[in-house]
């Protein structure tokens, strides 16, 4: 992943190994004592988790919501013409699926997955409560960071539809991102009503 980015954009717009390394130390030395090994799926970990899964719940995320809000320049864009990537926002609620990671692989899985989710520094990991049909659990969850020079919050909904209708990257388009995540979700008994918006006003583009 970060070789992909070096490619196309400046290297101190990357965090080293140490940084990452760092990074996911931090998140671990607050992880609350009754936190398991979940991760809290909305995107792309939904159809492509990279690590090995030794249980997976629907879930409910209150105080954030699911939005295509960070500019992608490589993955799912390119520098000349940004693609868009979903980050959680705050307010509202969000369905998705809490994976839970082997505990004898976690912590090595968690740093592979810090070199995909946290190679530019985009999203703050976050400890959450997630809501399950029975006893509610706590997961870490990739939360937007709105300081970030990607963060691209403000797109109304036409603007998004427009830049995923066209933007590709390295690892394919903003609009193949947002049917597999849609299509994840449905796997899951999971309706977007945001999501199938969007999927509408890309109807026209094509």
């Amino acid at each position: 992943m970060r070789a992909m980015y070096l490619a196309v954009v400046d290297p101190s717009r990357t965090l080293t190994d140490e940084a990452l390394d760092a990074s996911l130390d931090a998140t671990l030395a607050a992880r609350p004592r009754s936190a398991g090994w979940w991760v809290f799926a909305y995107g792309s970990l939904l159809w492509n988790p990279i690590f090995p899964i030794a249980e997976s719940r629907t879930v409910l995320l209150r105080g954030y919501h699911r939005r295509f809000c960070l500019w992608s320049l490589a993955s799912r864009g390119m520098p000349h013409a940004p693609g868009l990537v979903l980050g959680l926002m705050p307010g509202g609620a969000c369905r998705g699926v809490a994976f839970r990671l082997p505990a004898s692989a976690a912590i090595d899985e968690l740093r592979l997955l810090w070199r995909r989710e946290m190679v530019v520094g985009s999203y703050v990991p976050r400890w959450v409560a997630l809501a399950t049909g029975g006893r509610p659990i706590v997961g870490l969850a990739f939360v937007v960071k709105r300081d970030h020079p990607q963060y691209a919050g403000s797109l109304t909904l036409d603007r998004q539809a427009e830049v995923i209708a066209s933007a590709c990257g390295h690892l394919g388009s903003s609009r193949d991102y947002l049917e597999r995540t849609r299509v994840a979700l449905v796997s899951h008994g999971i309706v977007d009503p945001y999501l199938e918006r969007l999927a509408a006003a890309l109807q026209p583009r094509k």
